[in-house]
């Protein structure tokens, strides 16, 4: 059997195994809770893999090679270590997030602040997580077509159907199973690539000879600012967006929401040095002539851990590492997926268009959107209309800058009103508009590589005052009843 051969029966078993755990899931869902927070029963082990696979995308694999073979050197493994850091920092919001009962972002907002900040803050979120599915599935078909030498046309189709089928059959639980799976193809398909790229290279030695001074110095291009700044980012994503809380409302309880969160920094923190070490060889190869940069033109240099691996691995290890790469997108995808379903069954759906809807009707309405919005990426893929994708996810930046906190402070402090949580959104979401499209990050000549930082120093201050001015009629922080409350 040649080894192309072996290589695609290895990622085809791998696509056919999602399939299964997704039919297999299909078993596990009784009720809406089940499908959207996978019935608030996960321990900390599946917490960690899920929580950690739906952060580790393309960016975090492809990208850090990339990024390790350029100008960053070992420092791009700050990319993914400052999610690390994030999980920690999320450690001592975990209880409450599990304590709060909702299924999703907006239902918190609308049951601590009222209808308004609800669907406001439904509509902001339902929005990117259409984009960021659409990204992520083209993402996978690029990869997969570039790995497999197929078209990306039969790619782009294969992955959307997979991801499509097995999110739908079994919601949070069997993304919650796939992403265990796939957390352990991605790391472990990545570690097992290091030995094999440094025997091409000739060992360690002869990489540190080859490589310039600052590619193996941890800040050459990540400085300590920048990580404080991607920290700051992940973590105010990771707090508002669906595709990662939820797992802290699938918890079986606070205490296990930490573990899981501390598990799931764990990984990061190993994960982080791999994919950023294997782009330093992949310069070193270069620089000792073992590879043409003229190779990854055809490709792009995002996508030179591929060319390394067809060169330095066996067929079937070659095939577990390309099944991770494509996983890494996949698990991502699939979590958007849902994110989108679960938010506008449950708080669009079910609040506005039919507020008696049964439990079985919010699901079914779950299922047709994820269905819809995989339907989207597709054709968004094929037909390149990537002026949607932009303009979906520059709604990304807006979600969290003024969501955040009135989500956080409004866990801990009674006097959080309604008022101070509509400042908040409309000066956060004014900010950062007006940063991206108007002067490209820079306020009084100091240039933000993040708008969405300035954006919440200002939804912060906005939401203190207005909160001050105009105090809640009733100091809580206890969420309204809801009678779909499960």
């Amino acid at each position: 059997m040649s080894g192309s051969i072996i290589v695609a029966a290895v990622v085809i078993a791998y696509m056919a195994f999602m399939l299964f755990i997704g039919w297999y899931s299909k078993h596990m869902i009784s009720g809406n809770a089940d499908f959207m927070v996978a019935g608030r029963r996960l321990g900390p082990i599946l917490m960690a893999g899920t929580l950690a696979a739906t952060e580790i995308g393309g960016g975090s694999s492809l990208g850090v090679v990339q990024q390790g073979m350029g100008k960053y050197g070992i420092s791009a493994a700050w990319y993914v270590i400052a999610m690390g850091f994030a999980f920690v920092i999320l450690t001592f919001l975990a209880p409450k997030f599990r304590a709060s009962t909702v299924k999703t972002v907006p239902e918190y907002f609308r049951r601590r602040y009222g209808r308004l900040p609800g669907i406001i803050t439904a509509i902001v979120m339902f929005l990117p997580l259409i984009g960021l599915t659409a990204g992520q599935m083209i993402a996978s078909a690029v990869i997969l077509s570039t790995m497999m030498g197929i078209s990306f046309k039969v790619s782009v189709i294969a992955i959307c159907v997979i991801v499509t089928i097995y999110s739908v059959m079994g919601g949070l639980w069997s993304v919650t199973l796939t992403d265990f799976v796939q957390v352990f193809f991605i790391v472990f398909g990545m570690a097992v690539a290091l030995p094999y790229a440094l025997n091409l290279a000739g060992g360690w030695d002869n990489v540190v000879a080859n490589v310039p001074a600052e590619s193996l110095d941890l800040f050459s291009g990540y400085s300590v600012i920048d990580v404080i700044a991607l920290t700051v980012m992940y973590i105010t994503t990771f707090t508002v967006g669906q595709e990662a809380v939820s797992r802290y409302y699938a918890a079986r309880d606070g205490r296990t929401a930490q573990k899981g969160s501390v598990m799931a920094a764990i990984i990061n923190f190993i994960y982080g040095f791999i994919p950023a070490t294997l782009g330093v060889i992949v310069l070193a190869l270069i620089n000792m002539g073992i590879f043409d940069a003229t190779q990854f033109q055809s490709v792009g240099s995002r996508y030179a851990l591929p060319v390394l691996a067809v060169a330095a691995m066996p067929p079937l290890v070659c095939g577990i590492l390309f099944a991770g790469v494509i996983s890494a997108t996949m698990s991502s995808a699939s979590s958007d997926l849902l994110g989108a379903g679960s938010i506008f069954a449950n708080d669009i759906y079910r609040q506005y268009i039919k507020t008696e809807a049964t439990d079985e009707e919010v699901m079914k309405v779950a299922k047709i959107v994820m269905v819809l919005a995989g339907l989207l990426s597709l054709l968004v893929a094929l037909f390149n209309t990537s002026s949607i994708i932009t303009i979906l996810m520059f709604s990304f930046s807006l979600r969290a800058a003024g969501a955040f906190f009135p989500y956080v402070i409004g866990l801990y402090w009674k006097g959080a009103s309604l008022a101070g949580t509509m400042a908040s959104l409309i000066a956060g979401t004014i900010v950062v508009v007006y940063l991206e499209q108007f002067t490209h990050g820079v306020i009084f000549g100091i240039k933000f590589g993040q708008p969405i930082l300035p954006g919440l120093v200002v939804s912060f201050i906005a939401f203190i005052i207005f909160s001050k001015l105009m105090p809640p009629k009733e100091k809580t922080t206890e969420l309204a009843y809801d009678e779909h409350e499960s």
